[in-house]
């Protein structure tokens, strides 16, 4: 298995790599990239802010023999879901609660109160569409959720 890297086309925070946690994009390349068909799945999460998967990531993971996964927004999830059908797992990954989330993004002191307003307000309409997902894993324990996670990817694969 291996992790499909997302587009972005937001500025790199200081501890990102380029080509490792995301291919980073101008929004103006992002733009051109959706005209000419590039992306599996793209959306724009907040304004100018564009988040993608290309195609040509899914063609470099297939081409070493693994199975992708996504880790994407839930627009991504479901529009993932409705393109492969029973040939994708959708797990929706669920914080104990909004506060939590919150919390958790606090601490990790990469976002401004205006982002992090902004996330915290997504993820709370996000939670909405839970429901539509395969299985609904709660993030309460990290531990705990990466073993689950492992045993329903581990499950769905056999």
């Amino acid at each position: 298995m291996a992790f499909s890297v997302s587009a972005a086309s937001r500025a790199k925070r200081p501890n990102e790599t380029d080509g490792k946690d995301y291919y980073f994009l101008s929004a103006d390349e992002f733009k051109r990239r959706i005209a000419a068909g590039d992306f599996l799945e793209w959306e724009e999460v907040y304004e100018n802010q564009f988040y993608g998967t290309l195609s040509s990531e899914i063609d470099r993971i297939h081409t070493q023999g693994k199975h992708v996964i996504f880790d994407v927004d839930v627009i991504g999830g479901m529009n993932i879901k409705r393109q492969f059908g029973e040939q994708a797992l959708a797990i929706f990954v669920q914080p104990p609660s909004v506060e939590e989330l919150e919390r958790r993004l606090r601490s990790r002191s990469t976002e401004s109160e205006e982002s992090l307003a902004k996330r915290v307000g997504k993820a709370t309409k996000e939670m909405a569409f839970a429901d539509q997902f395969d299985v609904i894993l709660v993030n309460d324990d990290l531990e705990a959720a990466k073993a689950k996670a492992v045993d329903l990817v581990r499950n769905f694969i056999a």
